[in-house]
């Protein structure tokens, strides 16, 4: 808002800048014939006093001059413009703009005091109309691009809202600057008040891709997950996501998603999860440190017999029928730290067919090229995930996760 503050300050003091312009040079005055010169300088005088009333009485006296020249008509529209400005008189400056007798770079700026001043007044449809204008005329003041946008914003258009940013920010150009966190915040307050869901959920995600926060994260994961049709079968994925994102802090989410690995039959997963649970000091105490500690045993006894055990777990997925335990070996694999075999294995699986719940593969194929550190790769493949139960969303959380992981 500093910005647009300052382009108010700005806007509210241009009568200061009329008021010089129309100081007039001592050759230019002298060449002034008296019938106009005289009531301008009362005019000025006045308007130094702020009598405006007076001023603008004597402006219309020099404007019934007869026979005036292109220059005294200037500098009438010019002392005009002044009193107009600093009376907070917007019709009259409205006036004097649409007679175009101000010079092209004087009205611009005229413009912009207009578009300035009534937004102060929190006319904000007249504001954006007023700003768009300034555009349109040349105005290239870079924070006239916040007035028009909180003028949107606060007659609630939130297309134009996020039109205004796109064009300020680059808003959905991977190659342009940025919108700032400011921008989507306000754009996500504006979908949220017009109650536009599909809005607030995609500022949300720009907010994520750009200002990865914690509380942006976890706002997405939930709605993601509390979105209609979720299925509870992919609550291990949603357990994965958050412990990319740093959303799994509580000693209750480390053990339920180690037991849920566990259940699923990934046992290297689940050591990695009761390793980094007691590394960053979640697991290891508390009142229930016990139970932790036979979880953490059980998750060591399990990695160590499924390490030992997937040569022969390979050879019977290679002879099946169906590509399903290739896929879950080959995560498994990855998790052991062959990356290299795993995911050939789980791309051998897809490939074979036959699989329950194919789009479940390919996310998981996605993840694991993530977690073997194939950023290129896993996004490539995280494209490819649909499915209506879940699947497809997670993959495009999973790719924002993935563009800006290291």
């Amino acid at each position: 808002m500093s910005g647009i503050k300052a382009v108010v300050t700005a806007a509210a003091s241009l009568s200061v800048v009329l008021v010089l312009l129309v100081q007039t040079p001592a050759a230019h005055a002298q060449a002034m014939r008296p019938e106009v010169g005289r009531p301008l300088q009362a005019a000025q005088e006045a308007l130094k006093a702020k009598r405006f009333t007076d001023a603008a009485a004597r402006v219309r006296e020099a404007d019934s001059a007869p026979g005036k020249t292109a220059s005294e008509q200037v500098t009438i529209e010019r002392m005009r413009a002044a009193i107009a400005a600093a009376a907070g008189d917007l019709p009259t400056q409205v006036a004097v703009i649409n007679s175009g007798k101000l010079p092209p770079a004087e009205q611009v700026r005229m413009v912009q005091s207009v578009a300035g001043q009534y937004y102060t007044q929190r006319d904000y449809a007249n504001a954006a109309t007023w700003t768009q204008r300034y555009f349109k005329e040349g105005g290239t003041d870079p924070q006239m691009r916040s007035i028009l946008t909180q003028a949107y914003y606060y007659t609630g258009n939130c297309g134009e809202v996020s039109r205004s940013i796109q064009g300020s920010a680059g808003v959905d150009d991977a190659s342009a600057r940025p919108a700032s966190e400011d921008q989507l915040q306000m754009l996500r307050s504006c979908y949220l008040n017009a109650k536009d869901t599909a809005g607030y959920n995609a500022t949300l995600e720009k907010l994520v891709a750009s200002y990865p926060k914690k509380e942006f994260w976890t706002e997405l994961v939930s709605k993601t997950e509390r979105r209609p049709g979720f299925s509870d079968r992919l609550s291990l994925d949603v357990a994965r996501l958050k412990l990319a994102t740093g959303l799994l802090t509580s000693t209750s989410e480390y053990m339920e998603m180690a037991q849920m690995a566990l259940g699923d039959d990934y046992p290297a997963e689940a050591k990695k999860i009761v390793d980094q649970g007691y590394a960053n000091k979640v697991l290891g105490s508390g009142s229930d440190v016990e139970r932790q500690k036979r979880l953490a045993d059980l998750a060591a006894k399990r990695f160590t017999e499924g390490q030992a055990g997937l040569a022969k777990e390979e050879a019977t997925a290679i002879g099946a029928r169906d590509g399903n335990d290739l896929v879950a070996l080959g995560y498994n694999y990855v998790g052991y730290g062959q990356a290299a075999k795993g995911l050939s294995l789980m791309e051998q699986g897809i490939k074979k067919g036959g699989l329950r719940r194919p789009e479940d593969a390919k996310l998981h194929l996605g993840i694991a090229y993530l977690q073997a550190g194939q950023k290129a790769k896993a996004l490539q493949v995280f494209k490819t995930v649909g499915g209506t139960d879940g699947t497809a969303e997670l993959a495009r959380l999973w790719s924002l996760q993935a563009r800006r992981a290291a």
